[in-house]
């Protein structure tokens, strides 16, 4: 089944290898990688933000981490940020929360913001669009296709964006 983030990724050239696990699983990042025998840390989740003046940006994160709150405010340039209502998710990207892709429903300018040391993996998956749907993408081609910047949003150590 060729779903609409196949499309985009093969339109832009951008390898990867669209896997399939059971949909009667358990949704999460934890239970997609048990059932793709992958460790969650590669599992990413996108998840919607909402700033205080109303727009939205995406932060990708691994299966196991969870964004510092004060790097996600410098890192998006807002103090007033919040996970986004389910309604404003699905009427931003088309997708309900559990499998929302990383790219192709972005309009141009759409902020998103990946987490820096999922670089360092060799492989991640990502939502397809459709539950039971996963892609296997190298973390290079990831940034790509979601036009993503690279941020620390997990490590207190160090700061947000690396000089």
């Amino acid at each position: 089944m060729k779903l609409p983030s196949h499309e985009f990724l093969d339109h832009q050239g951008i390898p990867y290898e669209p896997v399939t696990f059971p949909t009667s699983i358990e949704k999460g990042a934890a239970s997609v990688a048990r059932a793709l025998g992958q460790p969650e840390r590669r599992m990413v989740k996108t998840i919607l933000f909402q700033t205080g003046s109303g727009s939205c940006v995406a932060v990708l994160l691994g299966g196991d981490q969870n964004a510092i709150s004060g790097h996600l405010k410098k890192a998006v340039g807002s103090r007033d940020v919040r996970m986004a209502a389910p309604e404003i998710v699905l009427a931003t990207t088309g997708y309900e929360i559990g499998s929302i892709p990383p790219f192709h429903w972005q309009p141009p300018g759409f902020a998103t913001y990946v987490e820096a040391s999922l670089l360092d993996e060799p492989v991640l998956g990502v939502g397809a669009g459709m539950w039971g749907h996963e892609i296997l993408i190298q973390p290079t081609h990831l940034v790509q296709a979601a036009r993503a910047r690279i941020v620390n949003l997990t490590d207190r150590a160090r700061p947000v964006v690396e000089e």
